[in-house]
C-alpha cells in the first residue's frame, strides 16, 4: 500500500494544506461544545456574567470585601477600580454614567477600568464574594458562622461591622477554614456562587441584568455560528483537494498501468488474463482512489478529534472518566469482531470480479457462437454463478457491516444515558453544572465517532491492500521481452533480409518444444510462404519475428542484426504485421488504414485499399473511406475486415511483411488479384506468408513445410512436389493432379 503513496509525492503542498485545514476544523469541532456550555452556565445560570469581577460596585460592598483582603491585594484592588461619586465628576460625565449606574444618585460606586486586569481581579475577588455570600446566606452552615461572629451580640447586627473590629490574625482564621471547605468544591461551582452574588450586585446597581443575559447569548450563539461555518469552508476544502488528489492518482495509476499493459508480450497477457486487467484497471483503481480520501479526511482529523475530545472531557469533568473508556472498549471489541469476520472476505472479492468480468467477456465476444449452437440456457446458468457468488459475498459482507451502525448508535445512546444518569448525581450535589454535562455528552461522542471513523478506515484498508498489490503487481511486472541496455542500428546493406539460425522455442511452462532447430533466410523480392498441419508452429513461427516472444534457443536476425540488441519499437516499425484474426479499432475506415502512419495521404489511403482489393465495398458506402467502423469491427463482414488489415500493413509500406493466415477469409478469386497487386509493390520488400491453401503460396519463390514444429522441406512448389512427401500429401488433400500440374 506504501508504493501507492510515490504517485502523489510531488502533492505535498497539497497534503499539508488539507493536514493544516483538518487541523482547523478540528479545534474549530472541539470549541463548539464549550461554546454550548458557556451558553448554558454563564447565559442561562448566571445571567450572562461570566467572572467574579464586578464591572461596578457599590463602595459600601467593596468595603466589605477589602476587609478580607491583605494590604498587597487592596493596593491591586484600587489600581484596577476607579471611585466614582457625585460630587467629583463633571456633570455630562455624571448624567452618563448615571443612566449606567442609577444607584450613582445615591452613593458613590467602585467602575472597573478599561484595561484591568481580569484573570488578576478573578484570583483576588472570589473567595472574599463567597465569603459575603456565605454570611447572607439562610442555611444551617451560614447562620452558625453568623452566630460565632456575633458571639452574644444582638442577631439584628450587621456582622460585617462585627468583623472590621476583628483583628487581622481572626480573619485570615476566617479564611482559612472557608478555603478548606471549598477545596473540595469544583471550580465552576465555586465561580457559579461568586457570580450568583455579582448579579445581586448589578441589580442593586440598577444596571440593566436582562440586557446583559441577552446579549451574551446573541453573541455567543453568533460565535458558534461562525466556528460552524468556518468548519464547513474547512471541510469543503478538505474534501475540493481530497478529490482532486485521488483523481491524480487514479489518472497516474490507470496510465502506468496501461502504458505497462502495452507493453506486455503475450506471456504476461496470458499471466494476467484480459478480464483480470480490465478489473485492476478499473475496479481496483477506484478502490484506492476512495481509501485515499477516507486516508486523507480521517487519518489525521480523529487523532485529533480524540486525544483533544479526552483532554477536554477530562477538563470538564475527571471523575467520569471511566464511562469514557468503557465506551471506547465497547467501540473497539465491535470493531475486532467485525473485521475478524469481514477481513477474509474481501480478499475473495476481487477475485470473483476477476470471474464475473471474465464470463461476462467470453458470453459477449463468443455471442454468434453461443446462439449458433443454441447453448443460451447454459451459459445464462454460468453466468448467474459466477454473479450469485459475487453477490452472496457483498451481501455478507454489506450485512455484516450494516450491523455496525445500530450497535454502534446503541453504545452511543447508552454512553449518553449513563452519562446523564452519574451527571444528574453530580449537579444535585452541586459537584457539576447543567452546560457542564451536556459539553461532556458531546465530547464523548467526539471520541466515540473518532475510533468509529479510525475503525473503518481499517476495515477499508485491507481491501484497498488487497488492490494496491493487484495494481503495482501490473507495474512491478519483469517484462519477458526486454530491452537492450544499448541499441545496435540495422546492417544498411542487408535491408529486410530475415534470417532464422538455430532457432527453438517453448512456451513459457511448457515441457517441450514447439519449434525447433528452424534455419532459413528470406530475403527483399521474395516470398517465403510457411504451410504445414494444424498445430505444426507456423504461426509461432512468425509470430517470434516481431517478438512477440523470444527464441528459446539460437538467433533471429533482422538486416544482420540479432532482434533482441534492437528496440521492439524499432524493430516492429519496419514490419508491416497482419494477424490471423483481423482487429478493426472503433473510428473509421481511414483511421484504420492509416493506423501504422500518420502522415498518410488520401491517395496513399486508396492505394492501400485498392491493393487489398477493399475499393470495390469501401466506394458502396454512403462515406466511402470516412465511413465509421464500431468496435471489433462488427459492422464489416470477415473478408472486409481482413482486407483492411491487409491494407493497413500495405500503407505502411514496410521492409518486411507478415501475413499470418490472412487470406483465408478470402475467395479464390480476390486471393489472386491480391496477391498479383501486392507482388507489384512488394519488390524490395521481403514477405512472409502463413497459408493453409496451396494456391495462395504455390508461386511463393521459397515454401518452408513445418511438420511438429520441425522443417520436412524447403524448396519451391515444383521442388517441393518432387521431394517433400508432408507437402504432396497437403497438396493432393486440396487439389486434383490435373490443377497441380496446369499450375
Amino acid at each position: 500500500m506504501l508504493k501507492i503513496f510515490k504517485y502523489v509525492k510531488d502533492s505535498w503542498m497539497s497534503i499539508l494544506t488539507i493536514i493544516l485545514l483538518l487541523v482547523g476544523q478540528a479545534i474549530c469541532d472541539l470549541s463548539l461544545p464549550d461554546y454550548t456550555s458557556k451558553i448554558v452556565n454563564v447565559g442561562i445560570s448566571q445571567g450572562g456574567i461570566e467572572d467574579p469581577t464586578y464591572e461596578a460596585i457599590r463602595k459600601t460592598e467593596m468595603d466589605k470585601i477589602l476587609l478580607f483582603l491583605s494590604d498587597e491585594q487592596k493596593e491591586i484592588v484600587f489600581h484596577n477600580y476607579t471611585l466614582l461619586t457625585k460630587d467629583d465628576l463633571k456633570k455630562e460625565e455624571y448624567e452618563k454614567k448615571r443612566k449606567q449606574y442609577p444607584i450613582l444618585e445615591k452613593e458613590a460606586i467602585y467602575e472597573l477600568n478599561k484595561n484591568a486586569n481580569k484573570e488578576e481581579l478573578n484570583e483576588i475577588l472570589e473567595l472574599p464574594i463567597l465569603l459575603i455570600s456565605s454570611f447572607r446566606g439562610d442555611g444551617e452552615e451560614n447562620q452558625k458562622l453568623r452566630d460565632q461572629i456575633l458571639n452574644g451580640f444582638p442577631n439584628d447586627t450587621d456582622v460585617f461591622q462585627i468583623l472590621a473590629t476583628y483583628p487581622k490574625e481572626g480573619i485570615q482564621k476566617i479564611i482559612e477554614e472557608s478555603k478548606m471547605q471549598m477545596e473540595q468544591m469544583p471550580d465552576s461551582i465555586l465561580t457559579s456562587g461568586a457570580i450568583h452574588l455579582v448579579k445581586q450586585e448589578y441589580v442593586a446597581l440598577g444596571m440593566h441584568t436582562d440586557q446583559m443575559q441577552t446579549n451574551y447569548i446573541i453573541f455567543s450563539g453568533l460565535k458558534m455560528l461562525g466556528i460552524a461555518l468556518l468548519s464547513m469552508i474547512m471541510t469543503i476544502g478538505v474534501g475540493l483537494l481530497g478529490a482532486r488528489l485521488s483523481a491524480k492518482l487514479g489518472r497516474r495509476l490507470r496510465k502506468n498501468v496501461f502504458k505497462k499493459v502495452v507493453s506486455f508480450s503475450n506471456t504476461e497477457m496470458k499471466q494476467f488474463g484480459t478480464a483480470s486487467l480490465i478489473t485492476r484497471t478499473t475496479n481496483d483503481i477506484q478502490q484506492l482512489q476512495m481509501v485515499l480520501v477516507m486516508l486523507l479526511r480521517i487519518v489525521f482529523y480523529a487523532p485529533i478529534i480524540g486525544i483533544g475530545g479526552v483532554i477536554k472531557s477530562l477538563n470538564v469533568n475527571s471523575s467520569m472518566a471511566w464511562i469514557i473508556a468503557i465506551a471506547v472498549m465497547s467501540i473497539l471489541t465491535l470493531v475486532i469482531i467485525l473485521f475478524a469476520i469481514v477481513m477474509p472476505k474481501f480478499k475473495i472479492v476481487q477475485k470473483l470480479v476477476d470471474k464475473l468480468n471474465l464470463v461476462t467477456r467470453e458470453i459477449l465476444t463468443g455471442l454468434p457462437v453461443i446462439r449458433a449452437f443454441h447453448n443460451e440456457q447454459h451459459e445464462e446458468i454460468r453466468f448467474d454463478q459466477a454473479n450469485q457468488d459475487l453477490t452472496k459475498l457483498n451481501l455478507f459482507v454489506g450485512r455484516t457491516m450494516a450491523f455496525m451502525m445500530p450497535a454502534m448508535s446503541f453504545i452511543m445512546n447508552t454512553v449518553a444515558l449513563v452519562i446523564l444518569w452519574k451527571g444528574a448525581y453530580s449537579i444535585d450535589a452541586g459537584l457539576m453544572q447543567v452546560g457542564d454535562m451536556m459539553a461532556f455528552i458531546q465530547y464523548t461522542m467526539q471520541i466515540i465517532m473518532s475510533f468509529l471513523m479510525i475503525s473503518m478506515i481499517s476495515i477499508m484498508l485491507p481491501r484497498s491492500t488487497v488492490s494496491a498489490k493487484r495494481v503495482i503487481e501490473i507495474i512491478d511486472t519483469k517484462l519477458v521481452i526486454e530491452e537492450p541496455a544499448e541499441e545496435v542500428l540495422f546492417d544498411a546493406r542487408q535491408k529486410g533480409i530475415v534470417e532464422f539460425k538455430n532457432v527453438s522455442f517453448r512456451y513459457p511452462d511448457a515441457n517441450e518444444d514447439v519449434i525447433t532447430d528452424i534455419n532459413f533466410i528470406a530475403k527483399p523480392g521474395m516470398t517465403t510462404a510457411f504451410i504445414g498441419s494444424t498445430g505444426s508452429g507456423k504461426s509461432t513461427l512468425i509470430n517470434l519475428i516481431p517478438r512477440f516472444y523470444d527464441v528459446t534457443e539460437g538467433a533471429i536476425l533482422v538486416d544482420g542484426v540479432d532482434i533482441r540488441k534492437i528496440k521492439t519499437h524499432t524493430l516492429r516499425d519496419k514490419i508491416g504485421y497482419v494477424p490471423q484474426k483481423g482487429v478493426l479499432f472503433s473510428g473509421t475506415i481511414a483511421s484504420n488504414i492509416g493506423y501504422g502512419c500518420k502522415s498518410i495521404t488520401e491517395e496513399e489511403l486508396q492505394e492501400a485499399a485498392s491493393i487489398a482489393q477493399a475499393t470495390d465495398f469501401i466506394e458502396h458506402l454512403e462515406d466511402t473511406y470516412h465511413s465509421p467502423i464500431s468496435q471489433g469491427g462488427t459492422n464489416v463482414s470477415g473478408g472486409q475486415k481482413q482486407r483492411l488489415s491487409i491494407a493497413r500493413a500495405i500503407a505502411k509500406k514496410p521492409d518486411i511483411y507478415i501475413f499470418d493466415d490472412s487470406f483465408s477469409a478470402l475467395d479464390f478469386k480476390t486471393d489472386a488479384a491480391l496477391r498479383t497487386a501486392l507482388k507489384k509493390v512488394t519488390k524490395k520488400s521481403t514477405v512472409l506468408i502463413v497459408a493453409q491453401r496451396i494456391s495462395t503460396i504455390m508461386h511463393a519463390e521459397q515454401i518452408i513445410v513445418l511438420q511438429e514444429g520441425k522443417i520436412a522441406g524447403i524448396g519451391t512448389h515444383k521442388e517441393l512436389m518432387q521431394s517433400c512427401q508432408v507437402y504432396q500429401e497437403i497438396a493432393l488433400s486440396q487439389l486434383s493432379k490435373e490443377e497441380l500440374e496446369n499450375a
